[in-house]
């Protein structure tokens, strides 16, 4: 079973994301780093608890996805935070975490991630990885809350074989994309820096702050896709986001706001120039 060193981890963070650290837990295996973190008393106003694990037996994506993993392959974290304020449009909150994971993939090298609405992060047309945000205790005033991430960075063949995304080519790891094992404690700190900076900033600004950032790493504006959910569907463009985080479809002449769906992409569609 692999380890993570939680020494190195708090040694390469950042002065802002020590002060605001109130805990850090480093599992060599847990059911779900979001789980255990929402089942924790929720940390002070403004400050941040966080947990990883080199392994997860329990993961969840969106919707109630299992997410698959075995140990040592995936980077599992998971932040708890309360905001002193309740922002507005909590649940754009993903979008926001999305944009920061970016940055710190691209920190590590990885220049080409991109986001795909609304918690997939995408190198090559495959999948990378992903977000979860999850509400863990709101007030009429304040609100907690839990963002966990998966990123793979070395898949064996028995994950690679059994991960049917419904969207991307095919699943994709840190180190066929850098040509080399990434150690977990550096990607960790650089993950932790953006995300904690990306919270601090949500809560002062909402999804503003990230409007153009996302739009710079929109993976499906421009392509044709079908948006599924029970008993429906709706085939358009994705054309971006609204002010609130809303998926943007056009079809003909109308625009539809999506805010939930699985998203599939058109085999042969291509993002627009």
């Amino acid at each position: 079973m692999s380890n993570i060193d939680s020494a190195a981890i708090l040694d390469a963070l950042s002065p802002a994301s020590v002060a605001r650290m109130a805990q850090l837990d480093v599992f060599p295996e847990i059911g779900s780093t979001n789980a255990y973190l929402m089942a924790q008393a929720a940390p002070d106003d403004g400050m941040c608890r966080a947990a990883i694990a080199a392994h997860q037996t329990a993961g969840r994506g969106r919707g109630q996805k299992r997410w698959l993993s075995a140990p040592g392959s995936s980077l599992c974290l998971s932040i708890a935070h309360r905001f002193r304020d309740k922002p507005e449009n909590l649940s754009a909150l993903t979008l926001a975490i999305g944009v920061a994971a970016i940055d710190a993939l691209r920190d590590a090298g990885v220049d080409d991630a991109m986001l795909k609405w609304p918690n997939d992060i995408v190198v090559r047309e495959s999948k990378l990885g992903g977000m979860l945000a999850e509400s863990h205790c709101i007030s009429t005033s304040g609100a907690a809350v839990v963002v966990g991430i998966g990123i793979n960075l070395d898949l064996p063949p028995a994950i690679l074989e059994n991960i049917d995304s419904g969207w991307a080519h095919a699943p994709i790891d840190l180190k066929s994309i850098l040509g080399r094992a990434v150690s977990p404690e550096p990607l960790s700190a650089l993950m932790i820096d953006r995300i904690v900076d990306a919270l601090v900033i949500f809560g002062k600004h909402g999804l503003h702050a990230f409007s153009e950032s996302w739009c710079r790493y929109d993976w499906l504006r421009g392509r044709d896709i079908t948006v599924q959910e029970p008993g429906t569907s709706l085939h358009g463009t994705a054309s971006g986001i609204d002010s609130d985080g809303a998926l943007l479809v056009r079809a003909a002449t109308t625009t539809t706001r999506v805010i939930s769906g699985s998203i599939l992409v058109d085999a042969h569609a291509s993002p627009a120039p």
